[in-house]
């Protein structure tokens, strides 16, 4: 395993915040409100390390469980800082993952659980990305098999412990659960607190202000919120509630002042959030406060950096290592990433787009960098707007837009989609509204499991009247699809997956039901195989697998190009065939096999009945992490699979 460089061993040692001058503060709105300031049971009354030039601290090991963590002197917590820290950078190296959030947590971590009886008080965090080291806190110090096949998952899980209580990596749900489990607990009669940890970025999301709303209401709650400000999600955070976050870093608001106050909530910070003294103090007082009867739920105001102690991740300017594949520890980084993306070629048509139109207007959900839009961005700044984590916000803003004379295009990842489904439907379909969607991740995704997985998309846009859809099986064809979905009326998508775009498939033919790929057009078809997306390669090996075992049998590879709405034409050419298998990476019972299913039984007379017809894609069921050919070999969706389900049929 390699070493972090003896001669920058420095980096993994995060000094106080800078931007809290004059050390760590606890506000005055605390004072006013009259809880208690002292130190969490063993903090150091030592000040913090300030000078750069103070030695870093030796590293301590990590405990094995919360119960040892607060058996620690606090003498010793910046040396086990130190240690997580390293270790997170060994192990991310590896295996890839979210490290910026992770390293910026580490104090953070520490004293939650410090003061915290996890799991009896519960921690949620939110976006749980940012919970390595809550991991590793609470018995899975190497974090063993890291996002990789029945190993540790990169979000909290409940099947690997206790202290694992909501995978919530979706932003902005944290507080809900919280003061969920709050009220449940004081209505059987039990003690103590319920913490959420929340982003400023996913305090842009509309969810986790409805919760601080609810929670200011309820008087007597032991809900703690930890805003965990970094001034980030993928970038910087978007809104007026994070001008108001940097109006309290910098004093600039007058005690009693802040959002939360004027809300009912009590309110503590700003407070260093890699200040151990601080942190332990500022959670004594979130517990005080937390069970005084008289006040509802308590806010504590964390500055934090993102990457904190590793130079490379705090100084990237795009999103300080939110999420790295491995990479070398010494030196430069390894083998660059591919360049040639589905996610670069979506970039460039939507630049093309906006440069042949000057109405394209591009709406992002706090993710420009990752869905492609960097370049737009670059080049004319005023017509990409982030609206945070968001997207209901996205695709109602959308909406107007278009209703505006504007044309909107919102990149997302399909497995955001969801969150946006009521806006789809009854505010751009019903409305007929002139919106293209792009949903980058589409399909089976890998390494950060079940609430990654872009395999819902399919199903719910089929379910929408009037929608347009492209599922684009190569690189080209994404390129030729945005402009086609800018010049259809009505709401559109074009979803792709994760990773390099693969080599081009060109059309052996084209016909009216679509391009086919494989099989001999003009003689009866024994199988009509409709391939949905980037999974057509894998169709034509599997048709030709079968043609070497039975030359005489007609495989004919079909990809609509346009998958929905579903065209007469291939309707048409399915109930001709004397057998159909359709294939797509998105739930089975639900997507565009369903509905040609659906189309071609309601034909079906007992005269003249329908072809057997077999619709492969995912289980209906929640898929755990791996790595996407795995999953997708598993699922019977590699050649193999798809040529298994072709001898079912003529066998």
């Amino acid at each position: 395993m390699p070493a972090v460089d003896p001669g920058q061993a420095d980096v993994l040692w995060a000094r106080p915040d800078p931007r809290l001058q004059g050390g760590p503060r606890v506000s005055t709105t605390e004072q006013r409100t009259g809880a208690p300031s002292r130190p969490a049971p063993g903090a150091s009354s030592t000040p913090a390390p300030a000078a750069d030039s103070e030695k870093p601290p030796a590293e301590a090991p990590i405990p094995s469980g919360p119960g040892a963590l607060r058996r620690l002197p606090a003498q010793a917590l910046p040396g086990l800082a130190r240690t997580l820290r390293r270790r997170l950078l060994e192990i991310c190296s590896r295996t890839g993952g979210h490290l910026g959030p992770n390293l910026g947590v580490v104090e953070l971590t520490i004293a939650l659980h410090r003061e915290f009886r996890s799991p009896a008080e519960p921690i949620v965090f939110d976006t749980g990305h940012q919970a390595y080291v809550h991991k590793m806190l609470t018995g899975r110090a190497d974090l063993p098999g890291l996002r990789s096949a029945g190993g540790t998952s990169g979000y909290p899980d409940r099947r690997e412990s206790a202290h694992d209580l909501v995978e919530n990596s979706h932003a902005s749900g944290s507080i809900a659960w919280a003061h969920g489990l709050d009220r449940a607990h004081r209505l059987a009669g039990q003690k103590g607190a319920a913490v959420a940890v929340i982003g400023d970025g996913a305090l842009t999301g509309g969810v986790g202000l409805e919760a601080l709303n609810e929670l200011a209401a309820d008087v007597g709650s032991r809900t703690v919120v930890v805003v965990n400000d970094n001034t980030r999600s993928y970038a910087p955070t978007v809104g007026g509630l994070a001008r108001h976050l940097a109006a309290l870093r910098s004093g600039d608001v007058a005690p009693g002042d802040d959002v939360f106050s004027a809300l009912g909530l009590t309110y503590i910070g700003p407070v260093d959030g890699h200040d151990h003294e601080a942190l332990a103090v500022a959670m004594a007082q979130a517990r005080r406060a937390a069970e005084d009867q008289q006040r509802s739920g308590v806010v504590v105001h964390l500055v934090t950096r993102k990457g904190a102690g590793f130079a490379r991740a705090e100084s990237d300017a795009v999103d300080q290592w939110h999420a790295t594949g491995p990479f070398a520890l010494e030196g430069e980084d390894g083998a660059p990433a591919a360049t040639d993306t589905w996610t670069s070629r979506l970039g460039a048509a939507v630049l093309d787009a906006a440069r042949e139109d000057q109405r394209v207007v591009a709406i992002s959900a706090a993710m420009v960098d990752p869905v492609g839009l960097t370049p737009m961005q670059q080049e004319m700044p005023e017509r990409v707007i982030d609206v945070g984590i968001a997207e209901q916000l996205a695709l109602d803003t959308a909406a107007g837009l278009s209703a505006g004379g504007r044309r909107p295009v919102v990149p997302l990842y399909a497995t955001f989609l969801g969150r946006a489904h009521d806006q789809l439907l009854l505010d751009l379909a019903l409305h007929r509204e002139d919106v293209v969607l792009t949903l980058d991740r589409a399909g089976v995704t890998g390494d950060d499991g079940p609430s990654h997985h872009g395999i819902w998309d399919l199903g719910l846009a089929a379910q929408v009247p009037g929608l347009t859809l492209w599922a684009p099986r190569d690189g080209e064809r994404l390129l030729a699809a945005v402009p086609d979905a800018f010049a259809t009326p009505g709401p559109s998508i074009v979803r792709f997956p994760k990773g390099a775009c693969p080599p081009e498939i060109p059309a052996a033919s084209e016909i009216p039901a679509g391009d086919l790929l494989a099989g001999r057009p003009g003689v009866p078809v024994d199988v009509l195989l409709v391939s949905i997306g980037a999974l057509a390669g894998r169709a034509i090996e599997a048709a030709r697998t079968i043609e070497r075992e039975w030359p005489d049998v007609n495989v004919l590879v079909l990809d609509p190009v346009r998958a929905l709405p579903l065209g007469e034409e291939l309707v048409d050419l399915a109930a001709a065939a004397r057998s159909v298998v359709t294939l797509e990476d998105g739930i089975a019972d639900r997507g565009i096999g369903a509905a040609l299913a659906l189309r071609v039984a309601t034909r079906a007379t007992v005269a003249s009945p329908a072809p057997p017809l077999r619709t492969l894609g995912i289980t209906q069921e929640f898929v755990p992490h791996a790595k996407r050919d795995a999953i997708l070999a598993e699922q019977g969706l590699d050649a193999a699979g798809i040529a298994e389900t072709l001898r079912g049929l003529i066998a």
